[in-house]
């Protein structure tokens, strides 16, 4: 197969966007198109202020910055650019369904489907198609099916190359991957596929890291890589509530652990709890596979993971009310964090939406400080989780862009996200602008406790015995 010389990816998120600015970096020779339907998401990928970039990513300004408007182009002419392309990647959304058959488990694959059907209604020569995006098993049969719909007398490959990027490191983990995975055909032009994929990979990886496989263990492998790392966060916060009661040292267990060579220390740290666009998804994807294959014990073990993880935020918000004299009805709560984790502005599914609902509901006022998340983003997230009237939403959160000020006249700070700056704050100023009895619960176990307690603090952590 000749080189490609123009990919396009349909999709300018969280894996599209950043997965694309390396790609264009590594092949200055291919011409890279981003696309997407929302023209405000596109205005801010090519806004002269890098700070506006709709993705926050520690490296992404400065590779956006090398090759925008040289190799690397973001528009919203979805139809231009998939006539252009060679090779078409597919990285729209996969949310888990609302409505119908396997509400609150399946993906809801509309947004593929509608770029298989737009891709096959436009295409005028061949294309190789992959799926970025986070797919149940066997999806690439359907799309490549979409495709020959149209029956143009054109060849299709549809390829699978599931992203396993972590946010907050996304770059690192593209520049430096542990393996990239590519599931295709079996057949002479799906290898041929394969090999124009590898062959962009290889511009900057190892061979030996770039995997090939059949498409339905490439997509199947994406879902289990996501569904082991919760399960070990998930299994370290179970053994986190066991460790409050007895006196033991979650983070003393996590260490014992996690240096036998067969376990390792790695996602062994006792949180508020998993969060992101990706494991409670991928997980729920699982458990709807294992029970439309009738496979409902295997279901039941992987739902499990998603109970506890509930389960830890629900604790975490319950203890804070307890902690407090049972009641935070007109306290000050300060949050410290509200993207699901460091070094990201990505908000979905984070602990912080779910403990900041259960806290309103008790009349508590919320005031956050985050680096990257807008107040507006933050208000949106808490509207998309309850019935509440937006108004009585906007009530009880308020929004703060100094960590200092955000804490003055505050009942407690609560750590949600575990941003580098917090750990280097002045607490000391900290405890001597709250009301007393100052509380802090550690939501992420990264602050110096004794030292805290020192102050005058009362402090709750995760996996730790209330001194």
């Amino acid at each position: 197969m000749k080189d490609i010389k123009t990919i396009s990816c349909i999709g300018a998120g969280y894996v599209g966007g950043p997965t694309m600015a390396v790609i264009a970096l590594k092949n200055p020779h291919i011409r890279v198109n981003v696309v997407d339907i929302n023209e405000e998401k596109i205005r801010l990928w090519n806004s002269d202020n890098l700070d506006e970039l709709p993705v926050y990513e520690p490296g992404l300004a400065d590779i956006v910055k090398k090759v925008r408007n040289k190799n690397l182009f973001f528009h919203t002419d979805i139809n231009q650019a998939i006539e252009d392309a060679e090779m078409i990647f597919i990285s729209v959304n996969t949310p888990t369904k609302t409505y119908g058959v396997g509400k609150g488990m399946a993906a809801d694959l509309k947004y593929v489907e509608l770029c298989a059907r737009q891709i096959a209604d436009v295409a005028k020569t061949d294309k190789i198609v992959v799926e970025k995006s986070t797919l149940p098993v066997r999806t690439a049969s359907s799309i490549k099916r979409i495709l020959a719909e149209q029956n143009k007398g054109l060849t299709y490959s549809v390829l699978s190359n599931p992203e396993f990027l972590a946010e907050g490191t996304a770059i690192k983990d593209l520049l430096e991957a542990d393996r990239v995975l590519i599931g295709g055909e079996e057949s002479e032009n799906g290898q041929k596929a394969i090999e124009a994929l590898v062959k962009i990979y290889e511009a900057w990886l190892p061979r030996e890291r770039i995997l090939t496989t059949n498409v339905w263990s490439s997509e199947l492998s994406k879902l289990t890589a996501n569904a082991f790392l919760a399960q070990r966060i998930s299994s370290i916060n179970a053994i986190s509530v066991l460790c409050e009661k007895t006196g033991a040292d979650v983070d003393e267990v996590a260490r014992a652990i996690g240096s036998d060579s067969r376990i390792g220390p790695k996602f062994l740290k006792a949180s508020v709890g998993f969060g992101g666009s990706c494991f409670q998804k991928d997980i729920l994807n699982l458990v709807y596979l294992n029970r439309f294959y009738g496979l409902n014990e295997a279901a039941d073990y992987w739902e499990q993971v998603i109970i506890m993880n509930d389960y830890q935020k629900h604790r975490f918000a319950a203890n804070m009310v307890s902690s407090m004299f049972n009641t935070v009805s007109g306290k000050k709560i300060v949050f410290y964090g509200w993207a699901f984790k460091k070094d990201t502005n990505d908000t979905r599914e984070s602990a912080a939406i779910y403990i900041a609902d259960q806290l309103i509901d008790e009349q508590a006022e919320i005031h956050v400080y985050d680096p990257k998340v807008s107040h507006r983003r933050m208000q949106q997230d808490l509207y998309d989780l309850n019935t509440r009237p937006e108004a009585e939403n906007d009530q009880y959160l308020h929004f703060e862009k100094d960590p200092y000020e955000a804490i003055r006249g505050a009942h407690a700070v609560a750590v949600i996200t575990e941003w580098d700056v917090f750990k280097s704050l002045d607490w000391q100023k900290i405890y001597k602008a709250m009301k007393k009895p100052a509380f802090i619960f550690d939501g992420r176990n990264i602050l110096d406790h004794e030292a805290l307690r020192e102050i005058g603090f009362e402090v709750t952590a995760i996996g730790k015995k209330k001194v």
